[in-house]
């Protein structure tokens, strides 16, 4: 199989890594290279990657991205991609856009399915549409209905972007990977800049096209149990209609500075709020290009032991100087062509950016003269082997992992193979540090500290910011069009008419047809079960899961902490993080960051909370989690004890840095995780389950920790005395499970251990409390210094008589990939429209993504139920019942199978209730989508709307709607 269907094997190896041959072939006749894994995982992958530099910030790579899926020659529909969404088993599905390249990527575990998700993707790629409006809609255009309105700007990726502007982190980043490579295409912003996104042109936009997407300048990989007969024939009946060239996509290495430098920029704030200390400084190094495994491993060993875990002195020292609320930089990163370090604080006054420059090089000075700590050194090594031999990459599918490791070396023209060896250069540096007592020491010194490509980013909020680019992008726009004649002003209004025309048009059926998709009898028609086996040790129950997990442990320690009194409930989310992070009586939290690091495969502390099935009450349960191999389980068990029972919560000052940072993180996912946000203070509104998760997770636990953050210097015995109660009313065995993700005769080892652990738990016989959790629910704008908005507007179903069925769930995905899609993404330009919905609660949320209407999104929601009074065809039915039962049979590896299996006996939801969901949806019929009609109507008489975007925004909607519309509440 040397050439075969016009591919040329170029170099073919066994990864014992992999436990499989990896092969690269030449496809002769057009240039494009094939990296073939074949092995037995049924998650087949596959991945088409291009590389793309950016001439410029106007974003063309990215719209190009978005529009390339927007039809092609062989399947002329609006939107190819999402008819895959509606009926496709894929495990992943989307598309990629990076600093230097753009790829598309799919997975399934269906064969047939991955086939017809492969034959899409090559024709999207090699044979696109892309026509004017494919720009307009994706990229931007001019909008105007009227002659008297005046001129916007409209697009997908333009309102995206308006939203990754408005997140600080993103400006920062972008700032720092500008002046830290100037003179290579790293300069420039491949997403797109909003302010020069619409000096594009479609002349422009074709030749991108043209010059990059073409088979030689390829990088093609497929993976998984597929036979590579079948690979190679497919990807030949594509490739064979080109003629290999060369493509100019070369990436260029940048020229090292001579001396550091600074640059100082500014991020938008609202007007009215404090933001003295509401700054981000962050220090950044270029290193040259590592080709070598051994220095790529030798690199991860050292950003661990210098940032990556809780006791990390670099993170540490920059925590415990006080200067700021939160680290930012995750030391060394390999996202482009040379790697970057870079370390921070975030919540910072200006006027201590020098302060912490000069922490933040002292601290490496002093680590390249003294060293580091051998158990810090040993936990890192732990950690690394730890993941690399585990292999979990949770829901993403592993093949992908595989593919964008080769890509770090294969599409910068260097070897494929060796990213995914990590054997010898692990057992080489472990040598090298073994018999070299100053080898890291070395390495800090040479790239860091004698490194003069250095550069310090100053981002400084400005409360005037928003404002003037507001202003300055109207006035561009009122120039504009002060220039155009009366028939170019009705040009643009036909030319409006037209798109809006064609974002709306019903796709040809027979075109349609042409996608290939699966059927109903390709379902499994009966549920997916993990099996479980339950027993009690005293009062704890304890479920097991016998699993194949190659003998690594996966443990979850569960507390019901509906025993606390309401008051404390927020109080729960800092003790979980306590547990890890603050020390316990016999070590301090660097010492126990160590331990966790050289004796297992991770420890950590979290929440959940859920209202169980169609209950009224709620799930709340503290989980302390880790994973060991099996000669590790017992040091694992010793530590979750110490932690437990030892947690030495009087630490005021470390305390009162968990809390700033907890405060900094919610703050900084604001912007990027809005949708969330809106979601979780909807449900708030309506169980008990949804109250508790917004006082862990939500707006008012941001409220909560400033106001803690203010306690703890003032009152910190009162805080002490909480904490305090929150510890010994929730560890407690007799309120305790025990989750186990262990296979074959392993468990006969383990059990007695864990049983050891349970009896060393308290008993204290807690009783559940009765929560008086009900909340004033009103419509609310909530305020944030955003150029986009997050919409969203919810009601409980169940308290206006809907009675739970399973083609609710066919419903939400036929609505998420027609009505949402094309009102709130296609037609309104905002990135994303979806509806949520709680089998639990009966809570039914609509909810938009960066989105630069406001009362048009909500207008648009009120219209679903009409959308679905005109039924469904047959034909989209399939589809969506086919697209409902994959998000049910989602891919999981064995640990996430074990955990969902405990959140199903937590919720009350057992095997027969999932059977008779199952049944439902298989079941659902045009009909049940006209009686959800009636639900929908409740939404629209009686949701309420919560808002997260800008004061401008919200107060023009109040104005629009008769003037308190939204109840204002400041956020940022």
């Amino acid at each position: 199989m040397s050439n075969s269907y016009g591919f040329e094997l170029v170099e073919e190896q066994f990864v014992e890594e992999l436990n499989c041959d990896v092969r690269l072939y030449r496809h002769t006749k057009s240039g494009a290279l094939l990296m073939s894994v074949a092995n037995d995982d049924e998650n087949k992958c596959f991945g088409i990657t291009f590389r793309t530099p950016p001439e410029d910030s106007t974003g063309l790579p990215h719209i190009m991205e978005h529009s390339v899926l927007g039809g092609s020659h062989k399947y002329k529909v609006k939107e190819p991609f999402v008819e895959l969404v509606k009926g496709s088993f894929q495990t992943f599905l989307n598309a990629m856009t990076m600093s230097d390249m753009t790829t598309y990527p799919v997975a399934s575990t269906n064969e047939k399915d991955f086939y017809n998700l492969v034959d899409v993707y090559l024709d999207a790629v090699f044979h696109p549409l892309i026509e004017p409006h494919h720009l307009e809609q994706e990229g931007w255009h001019y909008e105007i209905e009227n002659r008297e309105d005046p001129l916007i700007y409209k697009g997908v990726v333009f309102n995206e972007m308006k939203g990754a502007y408005s997140n600080p982190n993103q400006v920062l980043y972008s700032v720092a990977q500008e002046s830290l490579f100037p003179d290579t295409i790293y300069r420039h912003d491949s997403g797109g800049d909003p302010k020069v996104m619409p000096d594009l042109t479609y002349e422009q936009f074709r030749t991108f096209h043209e010059t990059y997407y073409h088979p030689s300048n390829a990088f093609v990989f497929m993976y998984g149990d597929d036979a590579t007969e079948q690979r190679l024939q497919k990807l030949d009946s594509y490739l064979s209609g080109f003629d290999a060239k060369t493509v100019a996509a070369d990436i260029d290495v940048q020229t090292p500075f001579d001396n550091p430098s600074r640059v100082r920029t500014t991020y938008s704030v609202e007007p009215d709020s404090d933001y003295s200390q509401q700054g981000m400084v962050m220090v950044n190094w270029a290193l040259p290009e590592m080709v070598e495994p051994e220095m790529w491993m030798a690199l991860s060993i050292l950003s661990y032991v210098i940032m990556g875990s809780q006791g990390a002195p670099l993170r540490k020292a920059l925590m415990d100087s006080r200067l700021g609320e939160n680290t930012i930089g995750g030391g060394f990163s390999q996202q482009m062509r040379q790697p970057v370090f870079s370390a921070g604080l975030r919540g910072v006054r200006i006027e201590d950016a020098d302060k912490i420059e000069t922490l933040v090089l002292e601290t490496l000075a002093d680590l390249a003269e003294m060293g580091f700590d051998e158990e810090l050194v040993e936990a890192a090594f732990n950690t690394i082997e730890f993941s690399l031999r585990e292999n979990n990459t949770g829901s993403f599918p592993r093949g992908l992992v595989v593919m964008f490791r080769a890509l770090t070396s294969w599409a910068y023209g260097h070897d494929m193979f060796e990213p995914l060896k990590y054997e010898a250069p692990l057992t080489a540096v472990k040598q090298k540090v073994q018999s070299d007592p100053n080898y890291l020491k070395t390495l800090v010194k040479k790239y860091l500290i004698d490194n003069t490509h250095r550069n310090t980013v100053v981002l400084e909020p400005d409360p005037e910011q928003q404002q003037r680019e507001e202003l300055t992008e109207i006035e561009k726009l009122a120039a504009i069009k002060a220039k155009l004649s009366d028939n170019e002003v009705d040009g643009l209004i036909k030319r409006t008419a037209e798109l809006k025309a064609i974002q709306s048009a019903v796709d040809d059926p027979a075109e349609l047809a042409k996608i290939p998709r699966l059927s109903l009898g390709d379902l499994d028609q009966k549920i997916k079960t993990t099996p479980t086996e339950m027993s009690q040790h005293g009062d704890t129950t304890i479920l097991h899961h016998d699993l194949f997990t190659n003998s690594i442990l996966y443990l979850e320690v569960g507390f019901d902490f509906h025993t606390l009194p309401k008051e404390l409930l927020p109080y729960v989310k800092l003790f979980s993080r306590a547990l890890t992070e603050i020390g316990t009586k016999t070590e301090d939290y660097v010492k126990l960051a160590q331990r966790i690091g050289r004796k297992t495969g991770g420890v950590y502390a979290s929440t959940s909370v859920s209202n169980k099935y169609q209950d009224d009450t709620a799930s709340t349960m503290l989980f302390v989690s880790g994973k060991a191999t099996m000669d590790q389980t017992e040091d694992m068990l010793d530590i979750m004890r110490d932690m437990l029972t030892g947690v030495q919560l009087d630490n005021q000052e470390r305390f009162s840095q968990m809390v700033l940072k907890s405060k900094a993180q919610l703050e900084a996912g604001l912007v990027p995780s809005g949708h969330s946000i809106i979601n979780t203070r909807l449900n708030s509104f309506f169980s008990e389950g949804g109250w508790a998760n917004e006082q862990l997770n939500g707006v008012s636990y941001l409220f909560f920790l400033r106001k803690l953050a203010e306690e703890v210097t003032s009152d910190w015995a009162s805080v002490l005395a909480k904490l305090e109660t929150v510890r010994e009313t929730v560890v407690d065995r007799s309120n305790m499970i025990c989750n186990v993700t262990l296979g074959g005769e392993d468990i006969s080892q383990f059990l007695p251990q864990l049983h050891g652990f349970i009896d060393q738990i308290p008993v204290k016989n807690g009783q559940s409390q009765s929560w008086q959790w009900q909340q004033t629910a009103v419509s609310e704008g909530l305020t944030i210094p955003a150029q986009v908005n997050y919409v969203g507007k919810g009601a409980n179903l169940y308290q206006h008589g809907y009675a739970y069925h399973g083609s609710n769930e066919v419903i939400r995905k036929y609505l998420g990939t027609t009505w949402l899609w094309e009102k709130i993404r296609v037609m309104g330009g905002a990135y994303g429209g979806l509806s949520t919905f709680s089998r639990h609660t009966g809570v039914w949320n609509y909810l938009s993504y960066r989105d630069p209407n406001l009362i048009e999104s909500v207008e648009n929601y009120d219209q679903t139920a009409s959308f679905l009074r005109q039924g469904i065809a047959d034909d989209e039915l399939v589809k969506s019942i086919i697209g409902a039962v994959s998000d049910m049979d989602s891919y999981q590896l064995p640990d996430a199978k074990g955990y969902s299996a405990l959140l199903h006996h937590l919720l009350g939801i057992n095997d027969d209730i999932r059977q008779k969901i199952r049944n439902e949806v298989l079941g659902a019929t045009s009909a049940d989508f006209v009686r959800f009609a009636d639900q929908l109507e409740s939404v629209r008489d009686h949701g309420l709307v919560v808002v997260l975007g800008s004061s401008d925004a919200i107060n023009k909607a109040n104005e629009a709607r008769g003037g308190d519309w939204l109840k204002i509440q400041k956020v940022m």
